[in-house]
């Protein structure tokens, strides 16, 4: 309906067409631009962030030089935000980053201020398109600097659509006299400025039409200044929505400060809306422009973001501790897994269990190859606990048997019936089967040019999460016969389940302790060669034992065989384990290495059982 609306106003307003058009190839040319700079940037653009947030400052200069680069407040937002929540920078940082954001901005409008001026840009235009098009029949590299090239060309060709609609409509729109300057006019325009932003997503494209209106004389130069004050507030509107619905603490703390600047900010300016209009009419005259609305409203919003800087930059430190009081970081459960309850169910009652889901991915964390990369390894972290859970549920025995300094001997040798003992296959589907498919979902929708490094991180973080599943499979076929013969104290095939459980056990503290200590790549690779032999050692006298009572005629052909198939399933387990561990000990890649390590020390796969 919205559309066949839309599409019968551009039949009645020419003029109507032409500003729509240009509008969307405005934005489309920020969006060709946005693309072509991430795409030639690579991860340099991540790299330099985590370079220029040590000092306050230099975070400041940071967001002021991505804003003015990109061109667009919203895209460095979710940026600094996707950042932060995947822990490559901090709050502190952050918010300096968010600072100099509001300062690029102002930078942005004085660009499109001077070319808002009475001359057109599409004779510019019309050669960006040729020379932009010809680069992309090239390489990778040409191809994004064509981007960048045919997005400056569409930017230039929307400002002339604009100021020509604007132009075509005329009389048609003139609210110069039709709202008064009072409180309730100045409101309204204020509303207007955060409405139009919060449908555009883009503050740039709301002033490039309010500098477009001022030209035309469709409005007055404090209806521009507060539909700008609106814009900016409006600005924070996505990046807040985005940054809350990541359910990252660190990700919400700095949606609510890009929140709490905007609206503070405009509050103040819009309380001095007239000795402020006063003050840039008055600096423009200084300097021979007074009578140019659209350099007076460039000057008041960069007075509007300074005024706001200034008002912020001394409570940082302040702000940071009360947001990380306001909003504490979520304690990290002991159990993931919440079912206590043993024995079969109903239909409804599986229905109704509780399931796990990723924790850690995001809209945000797509913003970039890196912002990817690092929400990925947090979310193996949590699929690694939840995979290890799992197996400790499969083999009937607690899960602070891992931690623990020494084994509860009591527990290891209990009867499963003595416990509590859960349906693994359940468990798989809810918990396992759920985060592996969101795991997978995540990697494919990044689709952001790599290079060799980084495919190799998402191969490397595809197989590792493809060995986590494999382990719960096989710990899931591996509990049929364990149960069973567990059970039955009068078996012959009792004891050797025991072995074959304390073994495996063993197996798993080996790899929760390896994977918590900071050692060299040779110590590293010895203590698993170490793993390697033990199992080895275990695993020949396993079946030397059980061939032999083979031969006793103490164990049957069909209880070897259950044997064998178990020895496998364990086996197996180890084998997942162990090639988890090894990724990246030979290569350079520093997120590769850490999926290899499973995270820092605070961080580890098997961190807080």
């Amino acid at each position: 309906m919205a559309l066949i609306v839309l599409s019968l106003s551009f039949w009645y307003s020419p003029g109507w067409l032409k500003l729509c058009g240009g509008l969307a190839l405005f934005l489309f040319g920020m969006q060709c631009l946005e693309e072509g700079l991430k795409t030639l940037a690579g991860g340099q653009l991540e790299q330099l962030l985590k370079r220029s947030t040590a000092t306050p400052f230099k975070s400041l200069l940071f967001g002021i030089g991505g804003t003015m680069i990109l061109q667009s407040t919203t895209l460095m937002s979710l940026l600094t935000i996707a950042f932060i929540s995947t822990g490559l920078i901090q709050l502190a940082g952050g918010i300096s980053i968010i600072l100099g954001v509001n300062l690029g901005t102002s930078v942005g409008i004085w660009l499109l201020a001077a070319a808002g001026q009475n001359f057109s840009l599409s004779p510019f235009a019309l050669p960006l398109l040729v020379f932009g098009i010809l680069a992309g029949f090239k390489g990778p590299k040409s191809k994004a600097g064509g981007r960048i090239i045919l997005g400056i060309a569409f930017i230039f060709l929307g400002i002339d659509q604009i100021k020509e609609g604007f132009s075509a409509i005329g009389g048609a729109v003139d609210l110069t006299e039709q709202v008064s300057s009072d409180l309730l006019g100045q409101l309204t325009f204020l509303a207007i400025g955060i409405v139009l932003t919060a449908i555009l997503q883009s503050s740039h494209a709301t002033l490039m039409l309010i500098l477009a209106a001022l030209s035309g004389g469709q409005i007055e130069l404090w209806q521009g200044i507060a539909i700008a004050i609106g814009a900016n507030i409006g600005s924070s509107i996505t990046t807040a929505f985005v940054g809350w619905l990541g359910n990252n603490r660190s990700g919400q703390r700095l949606a609510l400060v890009h929140v709490l600047f905007n609206v503070l900010a405009g509050s103040i300016t819009f309380i001095l809306l007239t000795p402020l209009t006063w003050l840039s009419q008055w600096l423009m005259a200084l300097m021979g422009a007074g009578d140019n609305t659209l350099l007076q409203l460039a000057l008041f919003q960069t007075l509007f973001n300074t005024l706001g800087v200034l008002l912020f930059w001394p409570w940082q430190l302040k702000l940071e501790q009360l947001l990380c009081r306001f909003l504490p970081d979520r304690i990290e459960p002991a159990v993931l897994i919440k079912d206590t309850h043993a024995g079969p169910r109903s239909a409804v009652e599986q229905r109704s269990l509780p399931e796990s889901h990723a924790r850690y991915l995001n809209e945000s964390a797509l913003a970039s190859v890196d912002t990817a990369s690092r929400a990925a390894v947090q979310e193996l972290q949590h699929l690694g606990r939840l995979s290890l859970e799992v197996i400790c549920h499969a083999l009937y025995q607690p899960i602070e048997q891992l931690s623990s300094e020494t084994i509860d001997e009591g527990r290891l040798n209990a009867l499963p019936n003595e416990y509590e003992s859960l349906d693994i296959k359940g468990l798989y589907k809810r918990h396992i089967k759920v985060v592996y498919a969101e795991l997978l979902g995540f990697m494919s929708r990044v689709d952001t040019p790599m290079d060799k490094a980084q495919q190799q991180f998402w191969v490397t973080s595809q197989m590792a999460a493809l060995q986590l599943v494999d382990a719960v499979k096989d710990a899931k076929a591996l509990q049929k016969n364990l149960g069973r013969y567990l059970k039955d104290e009068n078996s012959p095939s009792h004891k050797h389940y025991l072995a074959l459980r304390r073994h495996l056990l063993w197996v798993l503290r080996q790899a929760y302790e390896v994977s918590r200590l900071e050692l060299p790549d040779d110590v590293w690779g010895n203590r698993l060669d170490l793993l390697v032999l033990e199992t080895t050692k275990f695993e020949n006298k396993f079946r030397h034992k059980i061939f032999s009572e083979v031969r006793a005629g103490i164990l049957s052909n069909l209880q070897v065989s259950s044997l064998m198939h178990d020895l496998r399933y364990s086996s197996r387990i180890r084998q997942s384990f162990e090639n988890i561990l090894r990724l990246g000990l030979t290569d350079d890649n520093e997120l590769l290495r850490e999926v290899s390590r499973m995270g820092s020390h605070e961080g580890s796969l098997f961190q807080r059982l």
